[in-house]
């Protein structure tokens, strides 16, 4: 399938909409809202897990990969919106966690019985003989990546919460596992895939101490056999169905392996998530560090993953928003007075660049950071850890406070904000986590019904994908790469030629760019009249099209 025209829709499930009012989301609410989905014309969406799990990380903690947890609804449901998806045109992704498991997984539970197949699912080490953890790698949730247990005096390693025990993709046995797994939601009618931190499953070993920073990271990320394991998935599974799509969220990676990862005519993923660039606001690259956004860095580094990956015939997938990532309009750009046209700059950056665009919801209203001033409003495990450990390091409670308005995973999973009621229009019930106060003004009803709505620019922009071979197949050719304010870029095939200019900044700006047989094709301000030179006022966007 080529999907070069699609654009894919992520929905938190637990956040989009409840329909039983017993304030968490579920799969009758999404039913309930695919017509809007179909509206704003995405092709895919993709859902955070859904199937059973504990919810000690949002579902990414997996107790049986077969069954959809009765939070959400039954598989009957499933099947009810798998069937309501198929009569709208859209595709189902799956998100699939594969390099942990819950605790409270079968499997996992079979290894605290002592069965020897199921421990060898994981990776277990005795202590060192001073009594210390096997190695000294942290988690990515904060404290040692090891747990002990007693009945075997050894520890498990959990790269991730202590309840989510690393599987051994060594093990042939795991890796029949999980494409068991693919082909028995692929016989249900999923076709695309979206695989969480995918990139760590090979390890290189366990058992080596990290003399650098101690997150072992150097000793798991884009391991030694990552590779020949994906290869090995697609064809065990989905490369069955030629309409799949599959992506991979590849942590901390490189270029050279997501240009394997994801090559057009490789064996492994249609295309990769990466990261770096949205760590650009990271203070010595320390994600509870805050320092002002880079943008020079932000250019460069768009610029070499575009460049990078296109010189190999590799495919990205674009995105500034997701459920771990803050709302990138708070994060980049402007979410006050210029909060319209700052969320259509950052849509014309994202739908127009070389790759897959992926929305998140709220983002094509506009959604911000809810900017919560109390710890209980928070839900996240990872925030609720921080504000402790932020505050032992000797910060006081305004800036933990501050830190985690900027931070926290929760600033992008508050409620899906409808309309003006209640909760938003998610529930009549109790919400698992709380709306932001905004929703007042920023919410879906509101934006429709705006001619100039943020909205209806997504939805331009999605129809353009669709309408204009150069968005789908154009090359991308960076412009004006120094220019400490401006991000531009072209987008072009031998018959076409598309110019994008973003004026990142409140201040204005003039840049000379030679667009005398261009038409302006898109634009965030209404009463655009393009001269020589380009005036760009505050976060103006302007697409010229030959």
């Amino acid at each position: 399938m080529s999907f070069k025209d699609k654009v894919v829709y992520q929905v938190y499930p637990k956040s989009f909409q409840d329909s039983n009012n017993d304030g968490w989301g579920d799969i009758q609410g999404i039913i309930s809202r695919l017509d809007y989905l179909k509206e704003l014309g995405v092709d895919i969406i993709w859902f955070n897990p859904m199937c059973i799990s504990p919810q000690r990380d949002n579902g990414y903690d997996v107790a049986n990969y077969r069954e959809i947890d009765p939070r959400y609804g039954t598989m009957k449901d499933f099947e009810q919106l798998s069937q309501a998806c198929k009569e709208r045109d859209i595709q189902i992704m799956f998100d699939m966690v594969f390099n942990h498991t819950s605790t409270e997984h079968e499997w996992f539970q079979k290894a605290l019985q002592g069965d020897k197949k199921y421990k060898d699912y994981y990776f277990w080490r005795k202590g060192k003989s001073d009594g210390t953890l096997p190695t000294n790698w942290q988690s990515k949730f904060g404290g040692p990546a090891w747990e002990y247990v007693r009945e075997f005096d050894e520890y498990y390693l959990h790269l991730y919460d202590k309840t989510q025990a690393d599987l051994n993709w060594d093990n042939p046995d795991v890796r029949q596992e999980c494409a068991d797994i693919i082909n028995y939601w692929l016989d249900k009618g999923v076709h695309c895939f979206r695989f969480d931190v995918v990139n760590l499953i090979s390890k290189s070993t366990v058992d080596q101490d990290d003399p650098n920073n101690f997150d072992g990271r150097q000793y798991y990320t884009d391991g030694p056999r990552v590779h020949e394991y994906l290869e090995e998935l697609n064809k065990r599974s989905f490369s069955k169905y030629n309409d799949s799509v599959t992506v991979g969220e590849m942590s901390s990676t490189t270029l050279e392996d997501c240009v394997l990862y994801a090559n057009e005519n490789g064996k492994e993923l249609s295309m990769v998530f990466t990261f770096h660039h949205l760590k650009v606001d990271y203070k010595d690259m320390k994600k509870w560090e805050l320092k002002p956004f880079d943008f020079i860095e932000l250019k460069q580094l768009l610029n070499k993953w575009q460049v990078g990956m296109q010189e190999n015939n590799a495919w990205n997938a674009l995105f500034f928003n997701n459920h771990d990532q803050p709302r990138a309009l708070s994060r980049f750009l402007n979410d006050s007075t210029y909060r319209k046209q700052s969320a259509k700059l950052l849509a014309v950056v994202t739908h127009l660049m070389r790759g897959t665009p992926y929305i998140y919801q709220g983002e094509e209203i506009g959604m911000t950071n809810p900017y919560f001033t109390d710890i209980n409003q928070y839900v996240d495990v990872e925030s609720k850890n921080m504000f402790h450990i932020l505050q032992d390091e000797g910060k006081s409670e305004d800036e933990v406070y501050h830190i985690l308005q900027e931070r926290s995973r929760d600033n992008a999973r508050t409620l899906m904000q409808w309309d003006d009621s209640n909760n938003a229009g998610f529930t009549q019930g109790i919400p698992w986590i709380q709306a932001a106060d905004n929703h007042i003004d920023i919410n879906v009803k509101k934006d429709l019904a705006d001619p100039d709505g943020i909205i209806h620019a997504y939805k331009q922009l999605i129809q353009m994908r669709k309408d204009y071979d150069v968005i789908q197949n154009g090359l991308y050719v960076p412009m004006l790469e120094d220019h400490p304010q401006v991000f531009a870029f072209e987008r072009k095939t031998d018959k076409e030629s598309l110019i994008v200019v973003t004026n990142f900044y409140e201040k204005e700006v003039s840049i000379d760019l030679d667009i005398k047989d261009y038409k302006v094709l898109f634009a965030n301000y209404k009463d655009l009249s393009p001269k020589q030179p380009i005036q760009l006022r505050p976060y103006e966007a302007i697409v010229f099209y030959k």
